[in-house]
């Protein structure tokens, strides 16, 4: 085991006993923290641990350990090796082994009698880059390391070896050397917090999870999101449709939405796609289920505010324990947090109804379109696997005639609700339509609805206009189709 859950579950199981890991990373990447981590967890369960430095005091260590609240104890021995002119020798500093004008094989040989000595089950050896150096060769450098790798297969210990890149990018002479490798990761995007992620470049007679992982270094340590494969998680549901409360809504979508699917709400800006999703999820609580929206643009206080006019009260819900809102932050969640975050409350709290409003925020966080793409499908078919009906919020581009989608993920989508606005008796009107459906036959028709102090309306099938969805629609009837108001 590692000490951090997640790392373990991408590593299937975490280090195997006895081996040595090499983890490399650009200085900050979180390896010292890592490491730190690993010999912790040892010491939980009663092993020796040993770390040993060649470039940071001893001081520094547990200065950083303490800023995650850990403390070094008597199972965790720290070992220098720096330069005699960093320090200054006295009586309380008589344990400190020096390595800066030691040649290679000498630093070598004070490292085996630190571990002899100490006869530690698990190792961390911080870091590569001194023995590098103190190599001047990548001959000289590989040989030391086999002899470090074999003297280690001997005693059975569990090495980790720390490596800040400092080397050029080709040379791959630990690695061929080490059993397992890990890269850590820092992205620096152009506006927003700092990105980690992590990778096994190899790991011998192991499966793992490949690809990339996000990660986070936050107060109590490293927090590994390991990359979600919906594949891994089949089970059998029963899909029932589910209704929206609104009779003439339950008609335009065939009966309503099933359990266990998505559904991707679009239109522009200001043409209601929050108000029915939170549609669906006041309906999800009537029903007596839990529910969760995940909110990405809106400011959460207003948006209580906005739903306490129409008669929905949110914060209620919230005490009630049956609904989860959450503002996200795109600058500051990774998209594998994210999904992790969601995973967390479905499962813990057997939410059946999700809301993602809207994908828009969710796209900000990624630094690719189409790996955002990647995370949704993995997203939906996990939730649709776990019985949970999904709804998103796209904003398109535009108010009126031609639309266009920032991100197109109708085609993962089961369900796709259309919003327009259409001009209509001089006034702007809305227009909604199902078009797709999955899981069953659905209306083709266009319906005009309503946002009002009391909510959702929405009206008969347009059947005599024609154009609707172009914003500019034709009249060809002589009856009364449009809803009536008091401005009517």
């Amino acid at each position: 085991m590692t000490g951090i859950s997640g790392l373990d579950d991408v590593l299937r199981g975490g280090f195997l006993r006895g081996h040595v890991y090499l983890v490399e990373g650009e200085p900050g990447a979180g390896k010292t923290t890592l490491g730190l981590q690993f010999l912790l967890d040892g010491a939980r369960t009663g092993e020796r641990c040993l770390y040993i430095t060649l470039s940071e005091t001893e001081a520094e260590l547990r200065d950083g350990a303490a800023s995650h609240h850990w403390t070094l104890g008597e199972e965790i021995k720290v070992c220098e090796l720096l330069p005699p002119d960093s320090l200054l020798q006295d009586e309380h500093q008589q344990s400190l082994l020096y390595a800066s004008d030691l040649e290679l094989g000498e630093t070598t040989k004070q490292i085996f009698e630190a571990v002899i000595r100490e006869n530690p089950s698990r190792l961390v050896l911080d870091s590569l880059s001194e023995i590098r150096l103190l190599a001047q060769g990548s001959l000289r450098y590989r040989r030391q390391i086999l002899t470090i790798k074999h003297f280690f297969a001997k005693l059975g210990t569990t090495v980790v070896l720390l490596d800040d890149l400092t080397a050029e990018s080709t040379d791959k002479t630990v690695h061929s050397i080490a059993h397992g490798v890990l890269r850590l990761e820092q992205l620096a995007p152009a506006y927003g917090a700092e990105r980690r992620r992590l990778r096994v470049v190899k790991y011998r007679g192991q499966r793992y999870r490949g690809g990339y992982h996000d990660f986070t270094i936050a107060t109590g340590g490293i927090q590994v999101f390991p990359r979600l494969i919906a594949a891994e998680h089949r089970a059998p549901v029963r899909r029932e449709p589910l209704s929206t409360g609104i009779e003439s809504f339950d008609s335009l979508l065939g009966g309503g939405v099933d359990s266990g699917s998505s559904t991707v709400i679009l239109g522009p800006a200001g043409s209601g796609k929050s108000l029915i999703a939170i549609n669906f999820v006041t309906a999800a609580l009537a029903r007596g289920e839990r529910a969760a929206l995940f909110v990405f643009d809106e400011e959460l206080g207003l948006l209580r505010e906005r739903m306490r006019a129409m008669g929905i009260d949110l914060e209620a819900a919230e005490r009630s324990g049956k609904l989860t809102i959450e503002q996200i932050d795109a600058a500051e969640l990774t998209p594998g947090e994210f999904a992790h975050h969601v995973r967390r409350i479905v499962d813990e709290s057997s939410v059946k109804t999700v809301v993602i409003d809207s994908l828009n925020g969710y796209q900000a966080a990624m630094p690719e379109q189409n790996s955002l793409v990647l995370h949704i499908h993995e997203l939906l078919q996990y939730l649709n696997r776990r019985g949970a009906a999904t709804f998103m919020t796209v904003a398109q581009h535009g108010l009126v005639g031609s639309m266009q989608t920032p991100v197109d993920v109708t085609y993962l989508a089961d369900t796709v609700i259309l919003l327009r606005f259409f001009e209509a008796r001089g006034r702007v009107r809305r227009a909604v339509s199902v078009i797709k459906k999955r899981t069953g036959a659905h209306e083709s028709t266009i319906r005009e609805y309503r946002i009002g102090a009391t909510g959702l309306c929405v009206g008969e099938p347009l059947e005599t206009f024609q154009g609707v969805l172009s914003g500019v629609p034709t009249y060809a009837g002589d009856d009364k189709p449009l809803l009536q108001g008091r401005h009517d």
